[in-house]
């Protein structure tokens, strides 16, 4: 009697010993992503100050820098690195629904993560219109990944909470982060894995305040808008802007297919000569938007949401060609940055028409509408701007106007960007390698 109740506490003991075990790797795990966010945060801040050192000193140097620096970078992803291009995020949806670690490692691995840190610096370092934020995700997913391999019955969910503490740590938006896996990356909410997420954002978040202290990404804006017709503008920037978010992701899935309806697939069939010309593409943006569409776009989008700055009615439309020759260039590189700056000019431009309502209010509204469109994502999107700017004021009209935006999104893109690229990396898929 007594050995069998021996036998039994050493079960419950080993059984704990394995639980508690797995919860320090996962704790270990939330504390690297945020070490990692925030170093890459720093490094391509780094980056995108190097170029436009350049540019002070050799102001067409882009015509040479941008289009050679893409060439290399696409070369060095498909060469050494790939399944780096792009922001990342397809990829680690993609892995989530492969079953064994093999198949898994193609998307998420420290060799990855190695990979996406180095060429999307490179990319910042020579004029690309990229992000951050999207690479981080691929990242934390990676290092999760990496850490799950030890406890395989739960790479899935590792793979998930990596991807959401990348993206609370990089943007410092936790709520964000959450709504992002549930919304985004699983499309459900799992109860199994809701405490690894919410542990792992904690964690990534802490350490992402430890090391850049506590701050609101784009400052804390009280903007709002008056009751009257300040409020017509709601429907005017969802509708537009969920149709522009739209018209991108249908140019990115096209572009990944080859552009099959303008018979252009011998561009992707050299895949070097054709970053290069995205690259010029980008040199000739910058060089008419005097600079301003290099790189993430997040001084221009804080400088207009704060009105300490300006932009002139072309920032838009240049900031959107330099986005799309970056994001289908091959080249890794996120959409998150660059699509709010893409929604803050497209909101500047829109408040020309509503001189009564204030500047910040319509710029939150166009970052939010035009966001929304791309990642059709609407709770995330109202959720991670509101989160940026400390806004509370504007909760609701950032709700109607990320709806309508998603609504009218679908009308020109039928699925949204990150999951219909992601298919293209499973199975039956072209990137199948």
């Amino acid at each position: 009697m007594n050995l069998a109740i021996t036998v039994r506490h050493m079960r419950i003991l080993r059984a704990l010993s394995r639980r508690w075990r797995r919860r320090v790797i996962f704790m270990a795990g939330g504390l690297v992503v945020g070490g990692a966010a925030v170093g890459l945060a720093l490094a391509a801040d780094g980056a995108q100050h190097a170029f436009h050192q350049l540019l002070r000193h050799y102001p067409l140097g882009a015509f040479v820098v941008t289009p050679l620096g893409f060439a290399l970078t696409a070369w060095l992803a498909r060469r050494y690195f790939p399944n780096t291009q792009g922001s990342g995020i397809p990829q680690a949806i993609a892995a989530r629904q492969y079953k064994t670690t093999e198949e898994r490692s193609r998307f998420v691995s420290m060799r990855i993560a190695a990979g996406k840190v180095l060429l999307t610096l490179m990319g910042l370092l020579v004029g690309a219109s990229t992000g951050r934020e999207g690479p981080t995700v691929q990242v934390g997913a990676s290092i999760m990944f990496a850490i799950g391999r030890l406890t395989p019955n739960r790479q899935p969910g590792l793979i998930l909470a990596g991807a959401a503490a990348g993206l609370a740590a990089a943007f410092n938006t936790p709520l964000a982060g959450i709504v992002f896996a549930i919304e985004e990356m699983s499309r459900s909410f799992e109860v199994r894995t809701s405490g690894l997420i919410i542990g792992a954002v904690i964690l990534g978040g802490m350490t992402s305040l430890a090391l850049l202290g506590d701050y609101t990404y784009f400052g804390s804006t009280a903007s709002m808008l008056a009751y009257g017709t300040d409020w017509l503008a709601i429907p005017f920037c969802g509708l537009l802007g969920g149709l522009l978010g739209g018209l991108f992701s249908r140019i990115l899935i096209a572009a990944a297919d080859g552009f099959p309806a303008l018979k252009l697939n011998w561009l992707t069939r050299r895949p070097v000569l054709f970053a290069l010309g995205c690259g010029l593409a980008v040199a000739v943006c910058g060089f008419f938007s005097g600079g301003d569409v290099y790189g993430t776009g997040y001084a221009q989008a804080k400088g207009v949401l704060h009105e300490t700055a300006t932009l002139p009615i072309a920032f838009m439309p240049l900031k959107f060609i330099a986005t799309v020759a970056s994001s289908i260039s091959g080249i890794p590189g996120g959409i998150f940055s660059p699509s709010l700056s893409v929604g803050a000019g497209f909101g500047a431009d829109v408040a020309r028409f509503f001189p009564s309502a204030p500047m910040g209010a319509i710029v939150l509204l166009g970052m939010v509408s035009y966001f929304a469109g791309v990642v059709q994502a609407p709770i995330t999107a109202f959720v991670i701007v509101s989160e940026m700017t400390d806004n509370h004021a504007m909760l609701v009209p950032l709700m109607a106007a990320a709806l309508i935006a998603h609504a009218a999104s679908r009308l020109v893109c039928r699925e949204g960007v990150y999951h219909a690229l992601a298919k293209r990396f499973l199975p039956d898929g072209p990137y199948r390698r």
